[in-house]
């Protein structure tokens, strides 16, 4: 079975923030790969979505997995989508906020 993947509006500003920050860091360049490689970690979850751990205690259906010991990736799988809901990096607490835009 093939999954979609989907990253959600914080998910994408997750994204766009560490674009942003590591540009300043290392350069736009390395940058870019970074968080391409982040990306396309994400979008093999089609084939295999049901990884990390799940954590009904801070959401149902929540799952979180990490990413190269540097980054933590909220998820949810409902039917045949995956939906990245936030990408945490560097050590940030996992805080998902108001259940209302998680969606």
């Amino acid at each position: 079975m093939s999954y979609r993947v989907i990253f959600g509006p914080q998910a994408a500003a997750d994204l766009e923030n560490l674009l942003v920050y590591l540009a300043e860091e290392i350069g736009p360049v390395r940058a870019r790969q970074y968080v391409g490689k982040i990306e396309s970690y994400c979008l093999a979850f089609k084939t295999f979505p049901a990884r990390g751990i799940q954590r009904d205690d801070i959401r149902t259906g929540i799952r979180l997995v990490g990413y190269r010991r540097q980054a933590t990736i909220a998820f949810m799988i409902a039917g045949e989508i995956v939906t990245i809901l936030r990408i945490f990096h560097g050590g940030r607490d996992v805080d998902l906020g108001d259940e209302d835009h998680l969606e």
